[in-house]
């Protein structure tokens, strides 16, 4: 009898097995009310560090997944988190992230300015300390109009730190920032005679960082700057032991080498303050910020455009607006030409989609 006479049985049917388990879904998330308190401290390919009992004089590292329930949210450095699981920190041994406590604040970033996909930095923080160098490699005025308007968003205080001082007095590139009353402070490295008179010749200290630590003092506070600019220096006297690498600056493209790869919280030593480190940036887009917020963060700008006309765009072509001549004119506590010119570059920029590099 030929197969296609064949009669079929049961014995014929294959029955697939089925991947979904016999426990009925539900909506209902589980409550994790025993989980215990940790800040996330660094994230390293879907692995995060955090710190359990953090102030206790028991504080521990221990590793983390993120819990299924969490879906695809951002966790970052700074944030406090609720863990189950093993939360021993011993070898091996991996706990499970379960909730993202409320933030206090959320700092983030595009990577270009037309590429609205928000890059969430870090979170928790309330300073924002901005490191750039007078010279080698040079100030980039655009950088930190970028961060100020970022820190204007996210609610979170700016505070300026100018390296390299000894290279170069940055009095002239202060003038730009002396409308906003700019909290900031210089560093510089300790001279020969200067190291010898403190006792440490061989390693020369920093002049300003007793300033840095007292402003950092009890604060939550991310260090932010293009690659270079003496930012892990500074990083490696706060927290000693830390070993960030240092950079150093191309003599061709006057920019520095990227050298910490990823975000890092570290505690203040004898002090309840931490201090995050963020990787060396090239760029800090906007592309998060919606326009209409922008000249608010430019707030010594924002005081004098209370005298356009209403509908004014602030823009370049914009006719009869007030920013002209008012800022050509110069008038005590009034923003310089190089403020007005970095706001519409980055009123153009973000109305337009049409990114320019820093």
């Amino acid at each position: 009898m030929s197969r296609s006479a064949r009669e079929y049985d049961e014995s014929d049917i294959r029955v697939r097995p089925s991947r979904r388990g016999s426990r009925p879904r539900t909506k209902d998330r589980p409550k994790h009310e025993g989980a215990v308190t940790a800040r996330v401290v660094s994230v390293d390919r879907g692995r995060w560090r955090t710190i359990v009992e953090e102030g206790t004089g028991s504080e521990r590292a221990v590793t983390a997944m993120r819990a299924r329930e969490l879906g695809r949210s951002p966790i970052v450095p700074g944030d406090l988190v609720g863990l189950v699981g093993d939360i021993s920190g011993r070898d091996g041994s991996l706990a499970r992230i379960v909730r993202i406590q409320e933030r206090s604040s959320f700092l983030r970033r595009s990577a270009d300015d037309d590429d609205p996909t928000e890059r969430p930095l870090v979170a928790n923080v309330d300073l924002m300390v901005m490191v750039t160098a007078v010279a080698d490699p040079e100030p980039r005025g655009g950088m930190i109009d970028r961060c100020l308007v970022a820190a204007y968003v996210a609610g979170i205080d700016a505070l300026l730190v100018l390296t390299k001082t000894d290279l170069r007095s940055p009095d002239s590139f202060l003038t730009a920032y002396a409308p906003l009353g700019l909290e900031h402070l210089r560093t510089r490295r300790e001279t020969p005679e200067e190291a010898a008179r403190s006792g440490h010749p061989g390693s020369p200290g920093i002049i300003g960082l007793e300033d840095l630590r007292e402003r950092l003092s009890g604060r939550v506070s991310v260090l932010i700057g293009h690659s270079g600019v003496g930012k892990s220096t500074l990083l490696n006297a706060l927290v000693p032991g830390t070993d960030r690498a240092i950079g150093v600056v191309n003599d061709v493209t006057g920019r520095g080498r990227h050298t910490s790869s990823s975000a890092l919280a570290m505690p203040l030593p004898e002090d309840d303050g931490w201090v995050i480190d963020t990787p060396g940036v090239r760029s800090f887009g906007l592309g998060h910020v919606d326009p209409e917020e922008l000249l608010e963060a430019f707030t010594d700008l924002a005081e004098l455009a209370e005298s356009c006309p209403r509908g004014c765009t602030h823009l370049e072509d914009a006719p009869d607006c007030a920013l002209d001549s008012q800022v050509e004119g110069g008038g005590a506590g009034t923003a310089g030409p190089a403020r007005l010119r970095s706001y519409r570059r980055l009123a153009t920029t973000l109305r337009k989609n049409d990114p320019w590099e820093l």
